[in-house]
């Protein structure tokens, strides 16, 4: 927790606004959060100032010449003026630059409605071009999920600065050559996320969905304000929406980006014809047998308050295994912190000198905080240390030290943590006892993490500060979860880190939060998006269907600890949670009415789903829904001693899905299908006695699979690693560690 330093305040004179700001900020980012407009084409306010298409001019007095108002600093008394017959003709005349030779193409280009080019073009009155330029062949190039066409490029570089310093790719380039360059994606094959954050930021049509191509106009489209249903980040997004089809997903790039989830996993809805009363009924038959309600954590906050609900007025047990390990972890932090929820997210990732990530192979788990540790790392040259049995050769770009321990290990080694970064200044007697007692050459060498690989982590936060501690799944699932939890809070509580726990679903926070959790099923099983006796399943094939999450209304709890909504974009014409509910005596008339009476307790904040807001400040603040308010909570200083570390010798499986893919509804939607394979090193390979494109089959959770093995030549060591999301239902069936010993079956050579 970094300390708040004396702010220097300055004041600017911008078009004869007097101004306010804090020193720092440059002449652009005033007038931007005054409301004073000054033209750009390149200008992105999440990375830094690209500073190529010169027209942020500005001119400032007793200054000789044009400055570039997006790069310049703005100092204490200045006079600024951004508009005047010099600034405007050479904003006209970059304009006029920019459409020597650019297609005649806007009636069928895939931007025009909103297109830079456009807007500017006319904003600037260029209504004839007075000399040209021999234009070159430059053919469209297929990037996948992504069409770059050169000849409409203008070279503004927002995809490459966007792909570099946000998603941490740097698969874009500049191929330079004057008039002649391009840009290239280097990293195609092999590396590029196909995030499409290069499209989202392009300002015409050079780059473009392969698959919306030609098919609408951006006028025609309605945008549906949502927040993203697949992993825990909630990111802002836009449903765009005709004749109740999904055509595609925008954001507001300028301040929030979307993984390629995000953007291209959007038709995952459920389609009925209508209400069918005969499963209907029959559901509420199996409600009346059942004693336990299993559920997918990939819900909104008000479904699962229902749930809760019907918990109380039934006496249902319920089950979530996504979401109960994180509710353990939540509680025995809790008793260390003193506080409801952890103290960081993802603004405190980006604005970190210092990130260690603990337990989380985070470039699939939650791609957000890999763009927030990516901006650390670019912005302020954070030092990254990862630590996990696996490698994330993803990460290599970005970590500056990678620390290995042995699966299972995990308590020993946040013991290590602990021991090496709490001030024992402010600790009772009892808790420097404890960290003294540590056996630290034992724990050294039963977790292979050496004492040397510790100092060397120390040893980067000499001089730094803003410190944060990324911690994840592989946690929530540990056997020793709460002892774990319990040293990460001591970490946070007497050793200057900010902790930022995954969520490891949709909405684990919201039903961990939300809802009492049970850990063993009973006789009788409801399944919610999660297979049961009788299942309720947004993915159709279930007992009874129930909408997904794009033809729904209702709010999320993210990794930031905010309420975030989410809006219907597809008409459902079935029956709901909300009406078995109200049938059995628990009445709204709408589910999103239990907006309002989500637990004030747990830090919501009882607004009505209605007054939720689902924009943007013009700071780039984001105003969606509120933020969740921590809680104090009675504490205690009580820690376990550290159980002896298991061994996994022998063949390991992980329990991690591919780049893009969450759950069964990312693995449902069109764009994103792909078959899902069993990968491990050429080491797994030979003691498992198999060869790439072997068929195996394998049971883990009581879930069989069935996959083809292929080798992956980044990773190394026996542990191999096994996707979830292509197993439907049954994908939720997840409640044991994270770590497998596995038996293979070998099918075929």
């Amino acid at each position: 927790m970094s300390k708040d330093k004396e702010i220097k305040m300055i004041t600017v004179t911008i078009d004869g606004k007097v101004c306010q700001a804090p020193y720092g900020k440059t002449i652009l980012q005033i007038a931007r959060e005054n409301g004073i407009y000054i033209p750009t084409m390149c200008y992105l306010t999440k990375v830094k100032p690209i500073a190529s298409c010169r027209m942020c001019v500005v001119e400032i007095a007793g200054v000789e010449g044009m400055i570039l108002s997006c790069q310049e600093v703005a100092t204490d008394g200045i006079e600024v003026t951004t508009n005047t017959p010099q600034l405007y003709t050479q904003r006209q005349n970059i304009m006029k630059l920019y459409d020597v030779n650019h297609p005649l193409e806007c009636g069928v280009c895939d931007k025009s409605g909103e297109c830079d080019l456009q807007n500017k073009t006319l904003e600037f009155n260029v209504a004839t071009q007075n000399f040209t330029t021999r234009e070159p062949h430059r053919a469209v190039e297929n990037w996948g999920f992504i069409s770059y066409d050169p000849a409409l490029c203008i070279m503004c570089e927002k995809c490459v600065h966007v792909c570099n310093e946000i998603v941490g790719d740097e698969s874009l380039a500049i191929s330079v050559g004057g008039y002649k360059s391009t840009i290239v994606n280097k990293n195609l094959d092999d590396g590029c996320h196909e995030c499409g954050e290069c499209m989202s930021v392009c300002p015409v049509g050079a780059l473009v969905s392969t698959h919306f191509k030609y098919s609408s106009n951006a006028w025609e489209l309605t945008k549906i304000p949502a927040a993203c249903s697949h992993c825990s980040s909630g990111c802002e997004l836009s449903y765009e929406v005709k004749q109740d089809k999904i055509y595609r997903v925008t954001n507001n790039y300028e301040f929030s980006s979307l993984c390629g989830a995000g953007r291209f996993g959007y038709d995952f809805e459920n389609r009925t014809n209508g209400k069918d009363e005969i499963d209907f009924n029959n559901a509420l038959d199996a409600f009346a047998k059942a004693d336990t309600i299993r559920f997918s954590a990939t819900i909104s906050n008000e479904e699962a308050l229902i749930l809760q609900r019907l918990k109380e007025a039934k006496g249902y047990k319920l089950v979530c295994d996504e979401a109960k390990g994180y509710q353990d972890f939540l509680k025995a932090y809790s008793r260390i912190s003193g506080k409801s929820l952890y103290g960081g997210d993802l603004a405190t990732i980006k604005s970190s000198k210092v990130i260690v990530v603990f337990g989380s192979r985070v470039d699939s788990d939650n791609p957000m905080v890999k763009y927030a540790i990516s901006t650390a790392s670019k912005h302020h040259r954070a030092r990254v240390m990862y630590m996990h049995p696996i490698e994330d050769t993803n990460l290599s770009n970005i970590v500056t030290q990678y620390i290995k321990y042995e699966v299972g290990s995990e308590e020993g080694v946040a013991a290590l943590l602990a021991h090496a970064l709490v001030d024992r200044d402010n600790l009772d007697e009892d808790t420097k006892v404890f960290l003294d007692n540590l056996d630290i050459g034992n724990l050294s060498a039963e977790s292979n993490v050496g004492e040397e690989e510790i100092d060397t982590l120390v040893q980067s936060l000499s001089k730094r500060k803003d410190f944060t501690l990324v911690v994840g799944a592989d946690l929530y699932s540990h056997p020793r979860v709460e002892n774990i939890a319990k040293l990460i809070a001591l970490i946070e509580k007497h050793g200057s880190f900010d902790v930022v726990a995954i969520p490891p679903a949709t909405n684990a926070l919201g039903v961990a939060l939300i809802c009492e959790l049970d850990n063993q099923v009973g006789d009788y099983t409801i399944g919610y998006n999660s297979r049961g006796d009788f299942t309720l399943s947004a993915l159709g094939e279930g007992d009874l269907d129930m909408p997904s999450l794009n033809q729904q209304e209702g709010t999320f709890t993210t990794i930031n600890k905010q309420v975030v909504p989410t809006n219907a974009a597809l008409e459902y014409k079935g029956y709901v949670l909300n009406d078995i509910a109200s049938t059995l005596g628990v009445k709204r008339e709408y589910t999103i009415d239990y907006t309002q009476e989500l637990p004030i307790d747990k830090g919501y904040q009882g607004v009505a789903f209605d007054d939720l807001k689902v924009d943007f400040g013009i700071n780039g603040e984001d105003l969606r829904g509120y933020r969740l308010q921590t809680q104090g909570v009675d504490s205690d200083s009580i820690l376990e001693e550290i159980a002896p570390l298991p061994t996994y010798d022998g063949l390991v499986l992980y329990r991690a899905n591919a780049i893009n893919q969450f759950s069964p509804f990312t693995h449902k939607a069109k764009e994103l299908q792909s078959q899902e394979f069993l990968r491990g090193s050429s080491q797994f390979a030979l003691a498992a006695k198999i060869s790439d494109g072997d068929e195996v089959k394998f049971e883990l959770d009581g879930v069989k699979y069935t996959r083809v093995f292929k080798i992956d030549t980044s990773m190394k060591g026996t542990v191999a690693i096994n996707p979830t999301n292509d197993k439907g239902l049954s994908s939720t069936l997840v409640s044991s560690y994270r770590y497998a010993k596995l038996i293979l079956d070998v099918q075929n050579k």
